[in-house]
């Protein structure tokens, strides 16, 4: 099998389809995400008892932290999945239980109808798209590595990310055109159910899309090989856990900025800085624009330049620039909304833009999934889902409007760190030397060793 000619045959006739199918399930993914987190206060009134309004937010932002502390079992059990039975197949499940939960959710009874049923319900939706949430990062992360190839693998993996902001900045979008068009009590009656509806046949192109995609070029010759593990997750604890601890550092800095930016951020601007909910809406999604330009030029600058020298700028830009922004926002003005919420989607998207193509580099073939799935479910687990209810909690506390930015200027030094200590790998062959070495026929055809 010659080497050139499967680049050349990925870059003219795959690449195209396998971004698509490796985007559209974290767009997918994100657009609900974001369209919970945009309505919160509407969710609060909607499922839950309305005594205390800030009880009620604070129960959704509760129910908000429980999805993401599934996604561990999650992660377990599609990371598995994907190191040994393919990509293609965890993609195709993960998207399909995501867009089965999201219809539930739309489709749910009020508190007013159903009573603490209500909730109940609403939690156990929110479970499902947890665990499918779990192995969607993992799944998607690895197929786009390994698609892509090895010359331009920042730029073919950043689009991971510009599905997640696409998701984003539709939902933005949505809520801006729902809140325009109903009022808060319209809304409340019924128009909050649209934008989860909207997302269900988005998530039906997605799974017939992944169900017709060949599996990656790597996995494909770990079979040849005969070489796929029985038990990637004991290999990854065992023998990768300086890798898992790096790409952890990394991902808290990504979660928490991200949901800093493109979550909490449009609560806090409402609640706290007083904006109308209209202006927060148009905010967030300034800050999505700016990272849906970005995050591509930023991969394919990784690809030049290397994954460190822009991860180790965007974690001191976010520790020297953090409290700043934040300080310019607070002076209430449209134009100080706009400059600090576009500052910070900057920061973000350079975070964006590298994160996914140099933790897949971290791992081997073997256990690429597995790992990429058991950081980033375990981090967003604890840092990202938290976000909303901890900010909200610190402010309640201290009083400190500023807590946000300590946060960033922490999570910026924690990356910062991690970033350190990994090596440059721009460039790297995925598969490496264990994912053929270690396989039980130790001399492989030469027409199997496929590199990027």
């Amino acid at each position: 099998m010659n080497t050139n000619k499967i680049e050349g045959q990925i870059s003219r006739k795959g690449l195209r389809t396998s971004v698509t199918a490796g985007s559209i399930g974290v767009f997918v993914h994100w657009f609900e995400w974001a369209i919970y987190a945009y309505l919160a206060s509407t969710i609060a009134v909607v499922f839950f008892p309305r005594q205390d309004s800030t009880a009620a937010l604070l129960s959704v932002f509760a129910v908000f932290a429980i999805s993401f502390g599934v996604r561990p079992l999650g992660a377990l059990v599609f990371g598995t999945l994907g190191d040994r039975i393919g990509r293609k197949k965890t993609l195709s499940i993960v998207i399909l239980s995501m867009s089965a939960a999201t219809l539930v959710v739309g489709l749910l009874p009020t508190y007013d109808a159903i009573g603490l049923w209500a909730p109940v319900l609403l939690v156990a939706a929110r479970v499902v798209q947890g665990l499918a949430a779990g192995g969607e990062f993992g799944s998607a992360a690895a197929f786009l590595a390994e698609y892509s190839p090895r010359k331009h693998r920042g730029f073919g993996v950043s689009w991971l990310e510009f599905g997640s902001l696409l998701g984003f900045l539709a939902a933005s979008l949505v809520v801006f055109v729902l809140t325009s068009v109903m009022d808060a009590q319209t809304i409340a009656d019924g128009g909050w159910r649209i934008p989860f509806l909207i997302a269900v046949p988005m998530g039906i192109i997605g799974f017939y899309i992944r169900s017709k995609i060949e599996d990656t070029p790597e996995f494909r010759s770990l079979e040849q090989l005969d070489n796929v593990p029985q038990s990637p997750v004991k290999e990854v604890f065992t023998r990768h856990w300086k890798q898992l601890l790096q790409m952890s550092g990394l991902e808290i800095m990504m979660h928490v900025t991200f949901y800093v930016v493109l979550v909490y951020l449009l609560t806090y601007q409402e609640k706290v800085l007083g904006f109308d909910a209209g202006t927060a809406a148009l905010l967030s999604t300034a800050a999505s624009v700016a990272g849906l330009i970005l995050v591509p030029l930023v991969g394919a600058l990784s690809d030049r330049i290397g994954r460190k020298p822009v991860l180790i700028a965007a974690a001191i830009s976010l520790v020297v620039l953090a409290y700043p922004l934040f300080l310019i926002m607070h002076s209430g003005t449209s134009w100080a909304g706009i400059v600090s919420t576009i500052g910070l989607g900057i920061i973000l998207a350079l975070i964006l833009g590298v994160h996914a193509a140099a933790a897949a580099e971290l791992f081997p073939t073997r256990t690429r999934q597995t790992g990429l799935s058991v950081a980033y479910s375990v981090t967003a687990a604890i840092f990202a889902g938290t976000v909303p209810y901890v900010l909200t909690w610190l402010i309640a506390q201290t009083g400190n409007e500023m807590m946000p930015a300590f946060y960033l200027i922490l999570v910026g030094l924690v990356g910062l760190a991690a970033v350190l200590s990994m090596k440059e790998s721009k460039g790297k062959d995925l598969l490496g030397e264990e994912d053929i070495q270690t396989a039980p026929r130790q001399t492989a055809p030469a027409d199997t060793r496929i590199r990027h």
